[in-house]
This record gives structure tokens, C-alpha cells and sequence, in this order.
């Protein structure tokens, strides 16, 4: 399957904090997040994992906290989306030739999987990767996601190294491009401004042509 299942145990701190949570905000959403928009995009961002929130509230990538914030009117402005976002999963809100995934789908303590955690949920990266028949750009948001989409393919993290803006050329596959995280601490202190994002997104909608029609 290309989701893990809703009550996954494969990464038992993370099983056990999704547990504790689910006894102290029982109306979350409390599972591992499902990958958002169809299925045969050509533009794949991939996150860092959901926040406490945000998407682990929702049961949608980036939504309920300051990174969706940024991201969605983004997505929107590049035509990647249709809809009002309203930072709820019931918005209305539609991705177009766009889908979001997590590099971690379950919400860990502090923000901060672990190595073996990351390493877990690759396997579910790797069908999210094999099942877009269409792919064409990869966006990763920040080192974690930029490794784990490098591990993903079997490539070398030294010979890709992450950098804002930059894009790699992947060996028979996609384009992956860089950009600093859109989360809040990397917004409020200025290491990613509006601009600079929207600058990762004129390359890959340069890339990919005009929106489909």
C-alpha cells in the first residue's frame, strides 16, 4: 500500500506520542497524514513531517499551521491549485498537476524524527515516488526532505547537496529543487522570505510550461 495504515506501528516513539495525543486532543486527526492532490501530478513537494497543529489536526499536509500559510497561496499564485485555502481540511481547496507528501507521515515530539524514524518511512516515499507516473519536479522542503527523496532513489546525499534554489538533475528521473522550509521559524526570522520562495516556484513552473488546461 502507499499509505501507511491508519493505526501504523512501525515506529514505536512515534506510535506511542500519536497515542498520547489522541487522549489529549481526541477531535485531531491523530494518524499517519495521506499524501494531497492527484495522482498524476507532475510537481511533487515533499515536507518534513506534520505538525502537532497543523496537519496532524487536519489530516491534510500543511494545513492548520504557518507553513501551510505560506505554501498554499504560493501553489495558488503558480496556478498549482484552485479554491479558497481556508487552513481547514474541508476548505474546498483543490491541488492541479500538484501533490504533497511528508518525508515522515506521523507527527513527532519536538518537530524532530529520528534517523531510524525517517529511514521507516521511506518505504512509503519510495510508492509515493514509483506510483507518479507523470513526475517531472520534485520540491523538497529542507535538508531532511531533500535527503530522504535522494535515499528514496538510491542516489549518493554527497554528490546532491542541499542548497536554496538549487535544482539537481536526477539520474533517469525528475528535477528535484531546493527551498528552505516554509515553516514559521524560517519565515519570522527571515532565512525565507516571500520572494525567495516565490523565486523556487518561477524555475519549476518555467520547467513544467503552463498550467494544464
Amino acid at each position: 500500500m502507499t499509505e501507511p495504515a491508519r493505526d501504523c506501528p512501525l515506529c514505536p516513539r512515534l506510535a506511542g506520542f500519536r497515542s498520547d495525543n489522541q487522549q489529549k486532543y481526541p477531535d485531531f486527526f491523530n494518524g499517519p497524514v495521506p499524501s494531497f492532490g492527484p495522482a498524476d501530478a507532475r510537481l511533487l513537494v515533499v515536507g518534513l513531517a506534520p505538525g502537532l497543529k497543523g496537519a496532524n489536526w487536519s489530516g491534510r499536509p500543511f494545513t492548520g499551521d504557518a507553513a501551510g500559510d505560506l505554501l498554499y497561496p504560493t501553489l495558488a499564485a503558480f496556478g498549482f491549485s484552485t479554491g479558497k485555502f481556508d487552513a481547514r481540511p474541508d476548505d474546498g481547496l483543490t491541488l492541479q498537476d500538484c501533490r504533497i507528501t511528508n518525508a515522515v507521515r506521523c507527527v513527532p515530539p519536538q518537530n524532530k524524527p529520528t534517523t531510524p524514524e525517517i529511514a521507516t518511512c521511506l518505504q512509503f516515499l519510495r510508492r509515493e515516488l514509483d506510483g507518479l507516473a507523470n513526475l517531472r519536479v520534485i520540491l523538497a522542503l529542507g535538508g531532511i526532505a531533500h535527503g530522504a527523496v535522494l535515499t528514496a532513489f538510491g542516489l549518493k546525499k554527497a554528490a546532491y547537496k542541499f542548497v536554496h534554489g538549487a535544482v539537481h538533475e536526477l539520474p533517469d528521473g525528475p528535477v528535484m529543487a531546493d527551498s528552505y522550509h516554509c515553516s514559521r521559524y524560517n519565515t519570522n526570522t527571515g532565512r525565507l522570505t516571500p520572494a525567495m520562495f516565490e523565486a523556487v516556484f518561477e524555475g519549476i513552473r518555467g520547467r513544467l510550461g503552463r498550467p494544464p488546461t
